[in-house]
Protein backbone atom coordinates (compact mmCIF):
# COMPACT_ATOMS: atom_id res chain seq x y z
CA UNK A 1 0.00 0.00 0.00
CA UNK A 2 1.09 3.21 -0.83
CA UNK A 3 2.04 5.96 2.20
CA UNK A 4 0.10 9.27 2.37
CA UNK A 5 1.44 12.27 2.53
CA UNK A 6 0.24 15.10 3.74
CA UNK A 7 1.49 18.20 1.23
CA UNK A 8 1.41 21.99 3.53
CA UNK A 9 3.21 25.05 1.69
CA UNK A 10 1.86 28.63 1.10
CA UNK A 11 2.84 28.40 -2.46
CA UNK A 12 0.34 26.23 -4.90
CA UNK A 13 3.89 26.00 -7.28
CA UNK A 14 5.92 24.54 -4.29
CA UNK A 15 2.88 21.79 -3.30
CA UNK A 16 2.58 20.76 -7.04
CA UNK A 17 6.59 20.64 -6.83
CA UNK A 18 6.57 17.98 -3.92
CA UNK A 19 3.42 16.03 -5.27
CA UNK A 20 4.90 15.43 -8.73
CA UNK A 21 7.84 14.13 -7.04
CA UNK A 22 5.48 12.38 -4.64
CA UNK A 23 3.34 10.57 -7.25
CA UNK A 24 6.15 9.57 -10.07
CA UNK A 25 7.90 7.73 -7.07
CA UNK A 26 4.89 5.72 -5.91
CA UNK A 27 3.40 7.84 -2.61
CA UNK A 28 -0.19 8.97 -2.04
CA UNK A 29 -0.84 12.63 -1.90
CA UNK A 30 -3.45 12.52 0.62
CA UNK A 31 -4.00 16.50 0.99
CA UNK A 32 -2.87 19.94 0.53
CA UNK A 33 -2.65 22.89 3.16
CA UNK A 34 -1.50 26.52 2.54
CA UNK A 35 -1.15 27.12 6.17
CA UNK A 36 -0.54 25.93 9.39
CA UNK A 37 -4.25 25.86 10.82
CA UNK A 38 -5.29 24.45 7.47
CA UNK A 39 -2.68 21.74 8.27
CA UNK A 40 -3.89 20.75 11.54
CA UNK A 41 -7.05 20.34 10.32
CA UNK A 42 -6.22 18.51 6.82
CA UNK A 43 -4.16 16.14 9.45
CA UNK A 44 -6.93 15.31 11.32
CA UNK A 45 -9.16 14.42 8.60
CA UNK A 46 -6.70 12.43 6.11
CA UNK A 47 -4.12 11.20 9.10
CA UNK A 48 -1.56 10.58 6.67
CA UNK A 49 2.13 9.03 7.29
CA UNK A 50 4.12 11.74 6.71
CA UNK A 51 3.39 15.37 6.43
CA UNK A 52 5.89 17.53 4.47
CA UNK A 53 6.02 21.39 6.54
CA UNK A 54 6.73 24.61 5.15
CA UNK A 55 8.35 26.90 8.25
CA UNK A 56 7.18 30.51 6.76
CA UNK A 57 3.55 30.60 6.02
CA UNK A 58 0.57 33.04 6.71
CA UNK A 59 -1.91 32.54 9.85
CA UNK A 60 -0.01 29.87 11.51
CA UNK A 61 3.63 28.83 10.55
CA UNK A 62 4.81 25.52 10.26
CA UNK A 63 6.70 25.20 13.47
CA UNK A 64 3.39 25.75 15.87
CA UNK A 65 1.34 23.40 13.33
CA UNK A 66 3.86 20.37 13.69
CA UNK A 67 3.39 21.24 17.70
CA UNK A 68 -0.18 21.09 17.07
CA UNK A 69 -0.16 17.79 15.00
CA UNK A 70 2.68 16.05 17.78
CA UNK A 71 -0.61 17.03 20.15
CA UNK A 72 -3.06 14.89 18.42
CA UNK A 73 -0.60 12.04 17.69
CA UNK A 74 2.72 12.11 19.36
CA UNK A 75 4.34 10.14 16.78
CA UNK A 76 3.19 11.91 13.61
CA UNK A 77 6.00 11.99 11.18
CA UNK A 78 6.85 15.69 9.98
CA UNK A 79 9.56 16.84 7.48
CA UNK A 80 10.07 20.36 7.43
CA UNK A 81 10.47 22.42 4.07
CA UNK A 82 12.00 25.86 4.27
CA UNK A 83 13.86 28.59 1.20
CA UNK A 84 16.31 29.94 4.08
CA UNK A 85 18.62 27.51 5.73
CA UNK A 86 18.03 29.36 8.92
CA UNK A 87 19.91 27.04 11.68
CA UNK A 88 17.91 28.60 14.31
CA UNK A 89 14.84 27.42 12.49
CA UNK A 90 16.03 23.82 11.93
CA UNK A 91 17.12 23.93 15.23
CA UNK A 92 13.67 24.84 16.77
CA UNK A 93 11.57 22.18 13.57
CA UNK A 94 14.45 19.38 14.96
CA UNK A 95 13.07 20.25 18.96
CA UNK A 96 9.30 20.65 17.98
CA UNK A 97 9.55 16.97 16.87
CA UNK A 98 10.21 17.32 13.15
CA UNK A 99 11.98 14.69 11.16
CA UNK A 100 14.53 15.81 8.50
CA UNK A 101 14.51 19.27 6.95
CA UNK A 102 14.46 19.70 2.74
CA UNK A 103 15.62 23.27 1.72
CA UNK A 104 14.00 24.45 -1.16
CA UNK A 105 14.30 24.71 -4.49
CA UNK A 106 14.12 20.88 -3.87
CA UNK A 107 15.37 18.52 -5.43
CA UNK A 108 14.04 15.32 -6.07
CA UNK A 109 16.53 12.90 -4.42
CA UNK A 110 17.23 14.73 -1.40
CA UNK A 111 13.03 14.67 -1.08
CA UNK A 112 12.97 10.86 -1.77
CA UNK A 113 15.40 10.19 0.65
CA UNK A 114 14.12 12.29 3.39
CA UNK A 115 10.88 10.74 2.55
CA UNK A 116 12.46 7.22 2.60
CA UNK A 117 14.47 7.37 5.57
CA UNK A 118 11.65 9.17 7.70
CA UNK A 119 9.43 6.26 6.59
CA UNK A 120 11.81 3.55 7.08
Amino acid sequence: MAHKILIVDDAAFMRMMIKDILSKNGYEVVGEAADGAQAVEKYRETQPDLVTMDITMPEMDGITALKEIKKLNPSAKVIMCSAMGQQAMVIDAIQAGAKDFIVKPFQADRVLEAIGKTLG
